[in-house]
């Protein structure tokens, strides 16, 4: 018999992770909740140079610690940030125009540091 020890089922509703980038505010979608193991609490933090951003998992008491994932009784799996100040931050990197274009950006995990990468250079716009 073989020895399945080591394997982890694999997980086809994860899905891949992104976020979307729209006048109204950056939504995580599910696979982001769900791979980052529904963390309450994340810190974002934003490399300027490199156009990046990046959220890491924490708890409240972590120094500019925000709250994330609070589960509902609908079963969303998604995080919406309305954030003004968080869109200006990304129109003034990026050059964007959320008013005419939404974009879709993929996420890396960085499973060693609990947390999930997004390089804005590599956004997709949506139609």
């Amino acid at each position: 018999m073989f020895d399945f020890s080591g394997f982890k089922e694999f997980d086809f509703n994860e899905g891949t992770p992104y976020i979307s980038v729209t006048k109204n505010g950056v939504t995580f979608n599910k696979g982001v909740v769900l791979k980052l193991g529904c963390p309450e609490y994340v810190v974002l933090m934003i490399n300027e140079e490199g156009k990046q951003v990046a959220i890491k998992c924490c708890t409240a008491e972590t120094p500019r610690s925000n709250a994330f994932y609070k589960p509902n009784g609908r079963g969303v799996l998604s995080v919406r940030w309305n954030s003004r100040d968080l869109l200006s931050t990304i129109k003034s990197l990026t050059g964007w125009d959320l008013e005419k274009e939404s974009y879709r950006v993929e996420g890396k995990l960085l499973k060693e540091e609990n947390a999930m990468l997004f390089d804005l250079n590599r956004a997709e716009a949506l139609s």
